[in-house]
């Protein structure tokens, strides 16, 4: 099952991409119902392109055609990235693709995968995510809004003007940080983070506002970063530094309206599976654009295992923090660090 619905994902994200879903519309009659989907990023990025248009065209050409997505890329609709959540929840927008961490500390359970040295591979941390949402989070975090998917992004990476080749090299370097959590651990290693959208990354980096960023190789192609920044430093291991928890998420109320076979269109192109293969599909494009990178011949610094270990303990304090904030929100942090790891693993091993 898992099998054909990934082979069906990706037909229909090759069907969109030669635009032969065009033609498919045509032959429906009009739509019983229009969802608005937005989020912040230029629609031939790679998560627009290969993920939520895929899921949108999946969810057309299931429906057959009773239901049409309409995409609002580059906060078209209005508002910041950091608003995206609250026009879905107000029902402004009927569908946004977020970073839970751009609203910092009201969505406290989904940090546990952005804790430093947590995630292995994207497609693996993705479905651990989905499991953890539906026994953790669903009732909590998120019930005010109906979730689609969630996902991680391939292993984070530092980008910067001058090298970080080891743990002190990062002393005093402003780097820009996605989320709360990660803002954490940059200051933690001895950076100085700044928080700020995706978008904003290129200007900040032009103006030399900041110094480099923490970002996926993924996305680092369509915001010009291997062009700004000449020093790119990779974690090999088991484990990433660090990545960034997102989701697709749905006005409750619109999703409620639905009648029940609508909602199934909805429910067999989301979930689980498609949670993994967002996740997986990301980290697929961290090659080409790491590519790019090589190309320009910029600096790929792959720190070995020995270096590695010590960004680790370093990195050991903001476990413990994370644990003491969310006592004080009435969340068990450690309860939720070892639900996480154990999903991560069955599912790495798998």
């Amino acid at each position: 099952m898992r099998r054909d619905f990934l082979k069906g994902m990706a037909a229909v994200g090759a069907v969109a991409a030669t635009g032969g879903l065009r033609g498919v519309r045509k032959a429906f009659a009009a739509p019983e119902v229009t969802l608005k989907l937005h989020q912040f990023l230029p629609a031939q990025a790679n998560v627009p392109k290969y993920v939520l248009d895929v899921w949108a065209d999946n969810v057309q050409k299931s429906s057959g055609g009773r239901i049409e997505v309409q995409r609002y890329p580059s906060m078209q609709l209005g508002g910041k990235p950091p608003e995206l959540m609250d026009q879905a929840i107000d029902g402004a927008v009927d569908i946004v693709w977020t970073v839970v961490g751009y609203t910092p500390g009201r969505f406290p359970r989904p940090e546990v995968f952005e804790l430093p040295f947590m995630m292995t591979n994207a497609e693996a941390t993705s479905r651990a995510y989905w499991d953890l949402f539906q026994s953790d989070m669903e009732g909590q975090d998120f019930k005010n809004v109906h979730i689609l998917g969630t996902w991680v992004h391939g292993p984070g990476v530092i980008h910067t003007h001058d090298p970080v080749n080891k743990l002190e090299d990062m002393k005093g370097k402003k780097l820009r940080a996605p989320t709360r959590v990660i803002t954490g651990m940059l200051e933690q290693l001895g950076s100085t983070a700044v928080g700020m959208p995706v978008p904003a990354i290129t200007e900040a980096l032009s103006k030399g506002v900041i110094d480099g960023c923490v970002i996926p190789w993924e996305v680092t192609d369509a915001l010009k970063v291997p062009e700004l920044v000449h020093n790119h430093t990779e974690f090999h291991g088991d484990r990433a530094l660090y990545t960034t928890a997102f989701v697709l998420a749905m006005n409750k109320p619109k999703y409620e309206s639905l009648s029940p076979d609508l909602k199934k269109f909805i429910d067999d192109n989301s979930g689980a599976d498609f949670s993994a293969f967002a996740g997986k599909t990301q980290a697929y494009w961290d090659g080409p654009s790491r590519e790019k990178a090589v190309k320009l011949g910029n600096n790929i610094i792959e720190l070995d295992q020995t270096e590695v270990d010590r960004w680790k303990k370093a990195a050991e304090p903001v476990y413990a923090k994370w644990i003491e904030e969310m006592k004080g929100k009435g969340v068990d942090g450690q309860a939720l660090i070892d639900k996480a790891r154990s999903l991560i693993e069955k599912y790495t091993k798998a």
